[in-house]
């Protein structure tokens, strides 16, 4: 059985059940809950502390995980993040009082607070910078320039209202963005390989994700086009391969459905409205497989084979062995 981590708690854990149910994946009702099996798609998950999970996916106690790009780089685990999950966009960066017009530079001789000490450690010997002190906290790095443990710090930030309630602002550029990843670990020399039920699973657990993340990105257009201006409208809704168009009962028309991107859709309806096209409606998704494997992530899992098809058909052509991954 697939054995998956999922965080516990924090700013991934409620999104990443919500795209897991999404995948057609059994999650648990109780935050207390340490484990689930989903017996129907056979995978067991575990609810861990996110800056965890890399580690235990490292160690080959868990097959695979979802966790914060900046948590593996912390972790310095070894792991391959095979897909970008689309959630839990932050930037981790330095922030210091409001009002000094502090520089990267001004860090020297400093004491820097943060939960991420081997980032900012090598940040700072990237950019030849000498703190007097790096102090590793668990949590409220905010609160520690106010109580003289540090003067400054270096955290994950998202909208910066937290900074902004301490009295503080970020300096200089970002040190790391993260966003949401699932991993696999980067087998080691005296670890195993997965068996190759474990990496059809891993596979199929992937694409899942997958296909809800491209299915965010898009919605379905449905519309009503005059065939005269048919060529001109499917230039505009060319879907991810191609439209699909089909003739209406009334002579002269024909009806269109095309895959829109989400960003986009508002424009798409204005211009087939002003080509003569009527009845423009979308429609959400919630998942799909539009895209090739191997395709719309950071990499993909190392060494796996798609499941043979039950029948083949002419969407099978671009399949192929999954390619070597890392970050």
């Amino acid at each position: 059985m697939l054995r998956v981590a999922v965080p516990n708690k924090g700013s991934l854990a409620d999104e990443a059940s919500r795209m897991l149910r999404d995948a057609g994946y059994r999650q648990r009702s109780d935050n207390r809950d340490l484990s689930l099996t989903d017996e129907a798609n056979g995978v067991q998950f575990f609810y861990l502390r996110p800056k965890d999970i890399a580690t235990y996916v490292s160690e080959g106690q868990l097959h695979l995980g979802i966790t914060g790009h900046d948590l593996t780089e912390e972790s310095s685990a070894s792991v391959n993040e095979v897909l970008e999950l689309g959630f839990g966009q932050s930037q981790f960066r330095y922030a210091a009082p409001v009002g000094n017009a502090w520089s990267i530079q001004d860090l020297a001789g400093k004491r820097i607070a943060t939960s991420f000490p081997r980032l900012v450690r090598a940040n700072l010997a990237q950019q030849r910078i000498a703190a007097k002190d790096v102090i590793r906290l668990d949590g409220a790095v905010e609160v520690s320039i106010e109580l003289e443990v540090a003067d400054a710090i270096a955290d994950v930030v998202s909208t910066g209202r937290t900074l902004a309630q301490h009295g503080l602002e970020t300096i200089g550029e970002p040190i790391l963005a993260s966003q949401a990843v699932v991993v696999d670990r980067n087998a080691k020399f005296d670890q195993q390989p997965d068996p190759d039920d474990i990496l059809k699973a891993k596979y199929r657990f992937v694409e899942r994700l997958r296909g809800v993340v491209f299915a965010r990105q898009y919605v379905m257009l449905d519309y009503d086009c005059p065939e005269a201006v048919q060529e001109d409208a499917v230039r505009v809704t060319p879907g991810v391969q191609a439209p699909t168009v089909a003739p209406l009962s009334l002579d002269g028309w024909v009806a269109v459905r095309a895959m829109v991107r989400r960003t986009r859709v508002n424009d798409v309806m204005d211009e087939l409205a002003d080509l003569g096209c009527t009845g423009i409606v979308t429609a959400s998704l919630q998942s799909c497989r539009a895209v090739l494997p191997g395709h719309g992530g950071v990499s993909s899992i190392p060494g796996a084979t798609p499941p043979p098809a039950e029948a083949p058909s002419s969407s099978d052509a671009g399949t192929s062995r999954l390619g070597v991954g890392g970050r």
